[in-house]
């Protein structure tokens, strides 16, 4: 409670500055970073093939709308609970990635939380621990954006669940599911696909357990952690001196989607949230930054504070910001 009231207290306005280049592209590992580096990393190699499956992933929509239109027609309830099953292994994988990530991400912060180092001393002195971090937020965001924009993900899990329900109860509960998806995780993932952004959920919940887990480490370590990530973010998108010692294009919309990821963390993490006066990131400049990119590039991105954030449409929230983002 006293950390809470702590950061409640604070003075209003009082943004975080900050002038440090992370090399998102090249940090390398310290001996010092090297365990949690190592253990985050075993989890984190294997994102970019979640992603292209997510990318890849084609429903069976077509086939389900036959096998309804038909309900008595055997072989096209069996053609399309053939072509669901294996997408529903496909499900169970990207649940099971995010338990991974979910084990894995309180270590992290940890290890850039704790200590006597401040939040902008973190991210110089513990670069690739920062790049990971950065790489979880931006991995976030891209699964969340790619989840909502296929609906048929969560068409073919009900569809899955209704004929699986109807196939246990034809054979007495006997029936044995071919992915092995016992009825404990198929509630579980049920939850976890009814959420829009469902790994953002998790990120947000998991960083909230760290906080109250981790009750001798102030509140504000963790928050301080994410306005200051998304400060340096923006500082490197603007300044040239920066932004030019990058190798790769995609290493600047890489830096946009961080920010944006670390802000809609730090507005579900913190107790008033990322647009309040209270707050210690620099909304404006964030939505401004946003704004100079072109339009094709951060539509979603701002599309994701407009509708993934908890305390925008706040009454606290300045009429300024929320025109700045209509």
């Amino acid at each position: 409670m006293g950390n809470l009231l702590k950061l409640l207290s604070r003075e209003p306005g009082a943004t975080i500055k900050v002038d440090v280049f992370v090399d998102f592209e090249n940090a390398a590992a310290t001996e010092v970073e090297a365990d949690v580096y190592m253990t985050v990393q075993n989890v984190l190699s294997q994102a970019p093939q979640v992603l292209h499956t997510l990318q890849t992933y084609r429903g069976a929509t077509e086939l389900i709308r036959e096998a309804i239109t038909n309900p008595k027609n055997s072989e096209l309830q069996e053609k399309s609970w053939l072509a669901v099953c294996p997408l529903v292994g496909k499900m169970k994988m990207f649940y099971e990635y995010s338990l991974d990530l979910e084990k894995v991400v309180p270590e992290l912060l940890l290890a850039l939380c704790s200590g006597p180092l401040s939040p902008i001393e973190h991210l110089e002195q513990q670069q690739a621990l920062a790049k990971q971090f950065a790489e979880i937020l931006h991995f976030t965001l891209k699964f969340d954006d790619l989840k909502m924009s296929n609906p048929a993900i969560q068409n073919d899990f009900s569809y899955y669940r209704r004929t699986l329900s109807r196939k246990k109860m034809v054979n007495q509960d006997d029936y044995e599911d071919p992915f092995n998806v016992s009825s404990e995780m198929t509630n579980r993932m049920s939850l976890f696909y009814a959420e829009a952004t469902p790994m953002l959920k998790m990120l947000s919940e998991v960083t909230t357990k760290f906080v109250s887990d981790h009750k001798s480490l102030p509140i504000e370590n963790t928050t301080d952690c994410l306005s200051t990530m998304a400060a340096l973010c923006k500082v490197m998108i603007e300044n040239p001196d920066y932004y030019t010692r990058f190798n790769n294009e995609e290493t600047l919309l890489f830096c946009l989607r961080v920010m944006v990821g670390v802000i809609i963390l730090y507005d579900h993490v913190h107790p008033v949230g990322a647009f309040s006066k209270r707050s210690t990131i620099d909304m404006k400049g964030a939505i401004r930054v946003l704004k100079d990119q072109p339009p094709n590039k951060v539509e979603g991105l701002l599309n994701a504070l407009r509708y993934t954030t908890k305390h925008l449409n706040d009454e606290a929230t300045s009429k300024n910001i929320k025109s700045m983002l209509l």
